[in-house]
């Protein structure tokens, strides 16, 4: 056995959030503004940020648009469709305040940025890195602590909003430990070792009921069997009662839920938040690019997992740097510095090429505010999940 050949195994934890979570409420609400804003101009340019609290919702940034949005509506008409319709839920959306404070984007950043240019010179809006991730232990190529976090959160959601657990309530998170054996840089899940649920619920549940809920139908319709086993722990509800949610409970803010919006914790992340950003902003499109490149690194069979980071300047169109790592699970007789010249041939990352080709200009984002914003194979607006066919030669 040589080095490389090394096994080990080790536990490694995902988490998520609900949609009614007071940080994914305002994530969704400012990319809510910004599909309003693309909806009557697609060349919006959009940089929304939202932050909430007992009875309130502010929303604040930068728009330059030709559209004409009524922004208290549609903060209204998010917080009502995620399920916040009493102020005893956390929130309602009837009669909490609406605040806005909403400017034109800087023009010293528009003439960085465009500038004349064709609009596939565009430049990146500003510096930053981002990253994309891809692995081949799930069939949507993501990490399976992850999706499973955020498959049984979604699951929370689905059966609050179906009636099957009428006192379910929007607020909750989910967590999964997953047992995994690495074999060089290869990984291979073995168990669910842990489930930990915190839902929020109605007055006066049964704790001993809501847990045997929540393995019913929640656990169960999401958790394969086969990773379940007699030594799998289930953490659910631990503090006992969890009435005082949403932004009752706590207060809210978007761009704070970054590692449960991409890879659980695997992979990288430059930092940069995706929601209430229109595509020409880098940290969304580019990390959308990078999950695109890497996704189509596994799905051509050239390595099991990758890594691509994408680096911009502002004021400047091509990246600064591209950087791919296999963790030494390249395909045999190929090498990382090889698989990077194909993703270089096969893919443009020029801000204005990623807008084109992703399709980025259509008012998709509220979609991705909650649940990921990868691995989501069943919405063909997810277009960065489909694998590109690889060009080798």
């Amino acid at each position: 056995m040589t080095a490389t050949e090394e096994v080990r195994r080790f536990f490694f934890t995902s988490e998520s959030v609900n949609e009614g979570h007071p940080d994914k409420l305002c994530d969704q609400v400012s990319d809510a503004v910004l599909d309003a804003c693309l909806a009557q101009d697609p060349f919006s340019k959009v940089a929304c940020e939202t932050a909430t609290k007992t009875g309130l919702i502010m929303v604040f940034g930068e728009i330059s648009t030709k559209a004409t949005v009524d922004y208290e509506k549609v903060v209204r008409e998010t917080v009502r469709e995620i399920g916040f319709d009493d102020e005893e839920k956390g929130l309602d959306f009837r009669s909490c305040r609406v605040l806005q404070e909403i400017h034109e984007q800087s023009r010293e950043i528009a003439a960085s940025v465009y500038g004349g240019r064709d609009t596939l010179d565009i430049a990146a809006g500003d510096q930053g890195i981002m990253f994309g991730y891809a692995t081949n232990e799930t069939p949507e190529l993501m990490p399976l602590s992850h999706s499973l976090a955020t498959k049984l959160g979604k699951r929370l959601t689905d059966v609050r909003k179906q009636g099957i657990l009428p006192y379910i309530r929007p607020d909750g998170k989910t967590q999964v430990t997953v047992e995994y054996e690495r074999r060089g840089g290869a990984l291979k899940p073995l168990r669910v070792d842990t489930i930990v649920i915190s839902t929020q619920h109605a007055p006066h549940t049964s704790q001993e009921k809501l847990r045997a809920d929540l393995r019913e139908h929640v656990i169960r319709p999401v958790v394969p069997a086969e990773f379940l086993d007699d030594r799998t722990r289930y953490v659910l509800n631990p503090s006992g009662s969890f009435t005082v949610g949403g932004p009752a409970g706590d207060a809210g803010l978007t761009g704070r839920k970054i590692i449960i919006d991409t890879y659980g914790g695997w992979g990288g992340h430059g930092g940069g938040a995706f929601s209430g950003k229109d595509p020409s902003k880098v940290d969304r499109s580019a990390a959308y690019m990078a999950r695109w490149m890497a996704k189509s690194v596994v799905a051509a069979g050239l390595a099991a997992r990758c890594l691509i980071q994408l680096s911009y300047s502002i004021g400047v169109a091509e990246p600064t740097s591209i950087f791919l790592d296999t963790y030494g699970t390249a395909k045999p007789d190929w090498t990382d510095d090889q698989i990077l010249k194909v993703v270089e041939r096969n893919f443009d990352c020029r801000p204005g090429a990623i807008i084109r080709e992703l399709d980025l200009l259509k008012p998709k984002y509220r979609k991705t505010a909650a649940y990921g914003h990868f691995g989501r194979e069943d919405d063909p607006d997810f277009t960065w999940e489909i694998p590109k066919r690889l060009q080798v030669d």
